[in-house]
């Protein structure tokens, strides 16, 4: 019999499933802290998390019989590799599970930086009628920088080119599409892009890639959509360049702090900003259950 540890929710239809398979003895607890985890992880053969769980280097050392670790979403930056490495331990995560999901999400937060849907949408809840007030821009013909060219950024793309929009996109490792993207340097999309959108996961390498010089180099009014990781972009430097002006317009769904403690980045007038839910569709999280159901039956049956 193997121990499965559910640490954050999964979606309901893949928990059935999940605890339809008789060699598999099904635990849920959400909400643990690390030492909270460190107290339950001994005995468990598997551990399921989303983005809400940190698995630290404690967690891991304290794990005594833990063979598997899956990530029910895209990234393992949540998980100590390093650790779970040295005491042998697989990790898997789900990476196009929710590729939809996000890549809608980012376009949704595009559309609403453009047209100012999120400060429209407060005045009239406020009882006002500020139609002047709200003028916005078109997707149309602008050029959309995509930093990151995995599953969601050429998603993304394919999206962007349909609005007919121009994409050019960099990434550290170089794209393979048919899709009409131009490859460029960091600079020449910092240089040239009306929007930049971030699809990268957090190391060391990308951790603050975009801080004060990057936006410097942004054109002026630039549209900043972050619905990868939130260290990528330094938010001081963010903030700045919304106060000078530089950047119009930031849409964000991830932090450099999750959940956010310090909200003045959140409070300007020119942020959107939303908790983290560009993976939060129901379709996405029914394909992310199902295929940790599928790593869990892989690997331990």
């Amino acid at each position: 019999m193997k121990k499965i540890l559910i640490a954050d929710a999964l979606n309901a239809e893949a928990m059935e499933e999940l605890n339809a398979v008789p060699d598999f003895d099904v635990t849920v607890k959400t909400g643990m802290d690390e030492a909270e985890q460190v107290k339950t992880v001994p005995g468990f053969h598997a551990m399921v998390v989303r983005s809400a769980t940190k698995v630290t280097k404690n967690v891991i050392d304290a794990a005594t019989d833990m063979e598997l670790i899956v990530r029910a979403g895209i990234g393992l930056d949540n998980i100590d590799l390093s650790a779970a490495q040295g005491k042998n331990i697989r990790v898997a995560n789900t990476p196009s599970a929710t590729t939809i999901s996000v890549a809608e999400h980012t376009f949704g937060l595009m559309l609403g930086a453009v047209r100012n849907h999120g400060p429209a949408n407060l005045s009239m809840k406020e009882h006002k009628w500020e139609k002047k007030k709200f003028s916005g821009t078109e997707l149309y013909e602008k050029t959309l920088g995509i930093i990151g060219g995995g599953r969601i950024g050429l998603a993304v793309a394919e999206r962007a080119i349909a609005f007919g929009m121009k994409v050019i996109a960099f990434d550290i490792v170089e794209i393979k599409t048919d899709l009409d993207i131009q490859q460029v340097s960091l600079e020449d999309l910092l240089n040239s892009a009306d929007i930049i959108s971030f699809h990268l996961p957090l190391t060391d390498r990308t951790r603050h890639m975009i801080s004060r010089d990057e936006i410097d180099k942004m054109k002026d009014g630039v549209i900043l959509v972050n619905a990868s990781r939130g260290g990528i972009v330094d938010e001081k430097a963010l903030l700045n360049g919304l106060e000078s002006e530089k950047v119009r317009t930031a849409a964000l769904d991830v932090y450099e702090k999750e959940p956010v403690e310090d909200f003045m980045l959140i409070d300007h007038p020119r942020v959107i900003a939303l908790p983290h839910i560009g993976a939060a569709a129901k379709e996405g999280q029914k394909r992310a259950g199902l295929e940790v159901v599928h790593i869990l039956k892989e690997n331990l049956l």
